[in-house]
């Protein structure tokens, strides 16, 4: 009845009852389009109307330029007749150029404004809660306008951590094997981050002696990914991240650590310590620090990385961050018992002994293959981590323009990552990645090795960055030369003119990428010094070795290592014949001196007799485990012993057809350097000569 009335009320006074949905276009063409789509899909009952400063075809075009709010809003008013309005929509925060018609959309419909920022997050603007509408057309995104802090008096969203726990049963536990815990704040795999590729592999390198109970967060939305995790961990626990709701200044701890608050998570790694009392539990970011731990892993300084962007950009709300991050993580520094850093600078800054465990890369999946004559530009780095995009960003409107200048062939690929779009667009708040005939983007690639085989040049233009570069690692390896700012490679034992060029600033830089691009020989130089320093330092191999080396300090190992006795001889001589794939000898040979046993509860389950063949030079005679503990860790576990005792040059023959035994070595750094023919017996086969 009441519709009925108004309705004719409106009738008689001349307007037109229907009412109409305005959309101001203020922001760039293509952000306003995706708006327009929004609120027409949002209001599909009423009738649209499109304002904009151009005439195009779908739109109505109002005067902008010189124009007052007051005046644009009589014009827009007058080109709708008589027309009610029922909603005005709008794009705030995309510059000054739609200011005035972003103003006009208060004064045509006061009360019924509908707010767009950048990221094309929307605010009905109500008069009853002003902070919030406040906030948002100050530029913060929609979950921060909402935010309050705790202790903020009226009725808010608190923040919610949920209980929802999963857990996902890996690989049966070993006797061989001690448990260890890692906490992180995501799922290690897939390998679409830095940080998930460096936890990733030491976590199997780790796995060889210890089973691994891996906690992991879940981001809201996202379910347990299945891959080979499963297969080197013992368990992995995933817990909901909670939905925190405080405005990101308000407290003293930093929001990064706060919003990882979890009772549920608090509560599985006290059952896993009830369960395996004196087992380590290692603790992967500062962020996690608030969690009780043996290891804190500091993926970078992160006090350092705000205090360079304090230095850069200073201002009150830069030095609150830097001053909160310093706090909190020196303190946690102070509560385990052990750090890991990425470097010895790291170390220093941290203020405390370190174990050094820098970043690695794959040496095999990032082999050496020479480049294709070309001038093809690479840069890897996800946008969710802001130094990223402060590096694409400055590559792109600072850099990349003077080398197109110098060098009109270059192209530029970048591996943006997951959800790509959406991180550029809350870094920049501009509406679209860039684009253009030079540029190929790309946002997830399962595997970056053939981008690095296809290109000729890497670039690092990190402005802020801390720890070690994992790209910078994975372009050494692949052989391709690599210009980057002195942050891009710190760490990593580099050296300007040998093995990589260092420039800082646009110029500087964009005069180098053009001048390695004209020059193949020298590029090609600087490859392979680079290589050559990957392999030297940053296989996984030997880092997962000082991993399982800092665990065994915290955790009693069920299985001993001793040297022989002559008790041992018949479990040895039924160990080495059960074993088809290790040679046959006279134990009276082996020496005595040199023979090590590896034993779990006085059960022998393994041995490996070495001998010495020249000065600084040993070779293995013989390394053999016992059937039931064979693919436990014990070969890696003795044959490291030996190694470690006898520092030098290792030598061992191994048969052609022994698979599992030629990936042992090669995962510890053993090469192919020959091959004896007809070398075993029973069955007769060659056997291959290595080195390390």
């Amino acid at each position: 009845m009441l519709k009925r009335w108004k309705r004719r009320v409106l009738m008689a006074l001349g307007y037109d009852p229907e009412p109409v949905v305005v959309t101001l276009w203020s922001g760039p063409e293509e952000l306003c389009a995706r708006m327009q789509a929004e609120v027409e899909s949002l209001l599909p009952h009423y009738r649209h109307v499109a304002i904009s400063a151009e005439a195009v075809a779908g739109r109505c075009a109002v005067r902008v330029d010189g124009e007052t709010a007051v005046t644009l809003a009589l014009r827009i008013r007058s080109r709708l007749h008589r027309k009610r309005l029922g909603m005005v929509a709008a794009m705030f925060g995309a510059g000054e150029s739609g200011e005035a018609l972003r103003q006009a959309a208060f004064l045509l419909a006061p009360g019924r404004v509908l707010a767009f920022n950048t990221r094309l997050e929307r605010l009905h603007l109500r008069l009853r809660d002003p902070l919030t509408a406040y906030l948002f057309l100050a530029g913060a995104p929609l979950d921060a306008a909402r935010a309050r802090p705790a202790w903020w008096p009226l009725p808010h969203r608190k923040t919610f951590a949920p209980d929802e726990v999963t857990v996902v049963k890996g690989r049966p536990a070993s006797r061989a094997r001690a448990a260890a815990a890692v906490l992180t704040p995501f799922t290690p795999w897939p390998l679409t981050h830095g940080g998930a590729v460096r936890m990733f592999h030491l976590l199997r390198e780790a796995a060889v002696e210890f089973d691994i109970h891996l906690f992991c967060f879940l981001e809201p939305g996202e379910t347990p990914v299945k891959g080979p995790l499963e297969e080197f961990c013992r368990r992995i626990t995933y817990v909901r991240k909670p939905q925190y709701h405080e405005p990101r200044w308000t407290t003293i701890a930093p929001a990064e650590t706060r919003e990882y608050g979890s009772p549920a998570m608090e509560r599985e790694l006290d059952r896993f310590r009830r369960e395996h009392p004196g087992a380590p539990v290692q603790v992967e970011f500062t962020q996690l620090a608030g969690y009780r731990g043996d290891v804190l892993v500091e993926h970078d300084i992160t006090f350092d990385l705000y205090r360079q962007i304090h230095e850069r950009s200073p201002g009150p709300g830069a030095w609150w961050n830097w001053w909160r991050w310093r706090r909190f993580e020196r303190k946690a520094l102070r509560r385990f018992r052990h750090a890991v850093a990425m470097s010895e600078k790291d170390e220093v800054m941290a203020g405390r002994p370190c174990a050094v465990i820098p970043n690695g890369v794959d040496l095999e999946r990032f082999a050496f293959v020479p480049e294709q004559p070309g001038a093809n530009v690479l840069f890897v780095g996800s946008l969710r981590h802001f130094p990223n995009a402060a590096a694409f960003r400055f590559l792109w409107d600072e850099v990349w323009p003077r080398v197109r200048e110098r060098c009109p062939a270059a192209r530029l690929t970048v591996v943006a990552g997951p959800d790509a779009c959406t991180h550029w667009q809350s870094f920049t708040g501009k509406g679209a990645l860039p684009a253009g005939p030079d540029l190929e983007l790309h946002e997830f690639v399962a595997d970056v090795a053939p981008l690095y085989r296809a290109c000729n040049l890497v670039v690092v233009p990190t402005l802020f960055s801390a720890g070690t570069n994992l790209k910078a690692l994975e372009a050494m390896a692949a052989g391709r030369a690599i210009v980057s700012t002195p942050s891009g490679v710190d760490g990593l034992g580099l050296a300007e003119g040998e093995n990589v060029t260092i420039a800082t600033g646009a110029g500087d830089f964009a005069g180098a990428v053009a001048a390695l691009l004209d020059d193949p020989a020298r590029r090609q130089a600087l490859a392979r010094a680079a290589a050559d320093h990957a392999r030297l330092h940053f296989g996984w191999g030997p880092l997962g070795a000082r991993q399982r080396a800092l665990w065994r300090e915290l955790a009693v190992s069920p299985l001993r290592i001793r040297g022989l006795e002559e008790r041992d001889a018949g479990a040895v001589g039924s160990i080495q014949s059960s074993a088809q794939g290790a040679s046959q000898w006279d134990l009276s040979g082996y020496p005595r001196e040199t023979t090590w046993i590896a034993e779990v509860t006085d059960e022998i389950a393994g041995f490996i007799a070495v001998r010495a063949v020249a000065p600084g030079e040993r070779e293995v005679l013989n390394l053999a485990v016992a059937i039931e503990w064979r693919r436990q860790g014990v070969a890696r576990r003795l044959l490291e012993h030996a190694m470690s005792a006898l520092p030098g040059a290792w030598f061992l023959e191994v048969r052609e057809s022994n698979k599992a035994a030629r990936e042992l070595y090669g995962g510890m750094g053993f090469e192919t350097v020959g091959r004896r023919r007809a070398y075993y017996r029973d069955p007769p086969e060659d056997a291959l000569i290595l080195k390390s």
